[in-house]
């Protein structure tokens, strides 16, 4: 217990500043205290990066269809086709890609549905396989909160806290006395013992990755602690939640908006109640002419809650090919009623909006999630790294 007590401590080294030798202390005693936390949450980040390609590998036989002669079913003809098996269409998901099926939502017998389709036969594929939706449940579930409900969500939130804390503390330590030994802290010495390796490797790599690993912990935080979340918002230029709360004359109220917009929901519902409701065609037409683009796109019909059509399109028109969602909505009849572009909201409700994909790496399709996938396996390393250089230092003690 003696010599474990001893390899958590040393003495101050000459010429080295207080801060790094704070910095040192700091560094092992909260990694070793958050490194099997860490290594979850990175490990099942990793699993959870291809969450989509995964579901759709594990649904193959649904999702990609030959499109035959290309002639497509228009989604009146669907809905037509639909109601002679005692369907009611609900929502309609079409794709930017000929090779892949509608996902479609129903309603048979009070109960909603989600089933594949196949635009070029009217063929219902079946609805998607559970096996893997289970199994992303289960890793969603540990990444979240250890399987632990609230209990586990407050232990990965301050693990993920103490990570943020770790990486700055690190970088730190990296921070070379003199620019000539900035060469020694970029690289690995791959031919050296494997003690010296394993360093360079937590090092090396804690540097570069020091940037994205930080960006996705606190995406993570902001899902985790509100103080965080009011923090983003307020310093991208939004107001906080208990500033909202107070100040009864804001202009910019949303819960305000929020109660015109549900008036003005119960007016068209009463308005509109035996008006003919427009097709689906007519809506998805109305909305290109707002949206002129060519883009993933997804219609949800009216219904008890929304009495309302609401289009969104997911819009990849920038440098970077991000999915922004730009959403227009009409009323039962065709009639514009709102239209919200990606990017006309201000800085904060975008990140608001895509604070999870963001977080997940989704933002940019398979690129940006091939390189989550590979930060977030540097960021597993590193709990195993740094537990390895303390246990070569305890090891000597003996």
């Amino acid at each position: 217990m003696r010599l474990l007590f001893k390899s958590l401590y040393r003495k101050r080294r000459k010429n080295e500043s207080v801060t790094k030798y704070l910095m040192w202390i700091t560094h092992l005693w909260l990694g070793l205290l958050s490194s099997v936390i860490v290594f979850v949450m990175c490990i099942t980040g990793c699993l959870y990066a291809f969450k989509n390609q995964i579901t759709d590998f594990s649904n193959r036989d649904k999702i990609y269809i030959n499109p035959g002669s290309g002639v497509v079913m228009n989604p009146d003809m669907i809905q037509a086709k639909l109601l002679k098996q005692n369907k009611e269409l609900t929502s309609l998901m079409i794709p930017d890609d000929n090779g892949k099926s509608y996902v479609i939502g129903y309603r048979e017998n009070n109960l909603d549905k989600i089933t594949y389709y196949n635009q070029y036969t009217g063929e219902l594929l079946g609805q998607p396989n559970v096996s893997s939706t289970q199994f992303f449940e289960t890793v969603l579930d540990l990444h979240r909160n250890l399987m632990m409900g609230n209990v586990g969500r407050q232990i990965v939130g301050a693990s993920v806290l103490i990570f943020c804390i770790l990486l700055i503390s690190g970088l730190i330590l990296w921070l070379p006395k003199k620019l000539k030994f900035l060469k020694q802290g970029l690289t690995v010495m791959f031919k050296a013992k494997f003690q010296r390796v394993n360093y360079d490797l937590h090092n090396t790599l804690g540097f570069y990755t020091f940037l994205m690993l930080f960006f996705i912990a606190v995406t993570g935080l902001y899902v985790t602690y509100p103080w965080v979340k009011n923090g983003l918002i307020v310093s991208l230029g939004g107001s906080s939640i208990d500033a909202i709360s107070k100040d009864k004359d804001n202009e910019d109220d949303p819960f305000g908006g929020l109660l015109e917009d549900m008036l003005q929901k119960q007016d068209e519902k009463k308005n509109l109640k035996n008006a003919a409701s427009a097709s689906v065609d007519k809506i998805l037409k109305l909305a290109d002419h707002h949206l002129p683009y060519h883009a993933v796109t997804s219609i949800e019909l009216p219904n008890k809650e929304n009495p309302r059509y609401v289009v969104i399109k997911t819009n990849r028109q920038n440098f970077l090919g991000m999915m922004f969602p730009d959403e227009v909505t009409f009323d039962k009849t065709g009639v514009f009623k709102t239209k919200e572009l990606f990017s006309d909201k201000p800085l904060n409700k975008q990140f608001t909006a895509l604070a999870k994909p963001l977080h997940t790496g989704e933002i940019m399709g398979l690129p940006s999630i091939i390189l989550y996938f590979i930060i977030s396996l540097i960021g597993c390393s590193l709990p195993i790294t740094g537990f390895l250089i303390w246990w070569h230092r305890f090891r000597k003690m003996k």
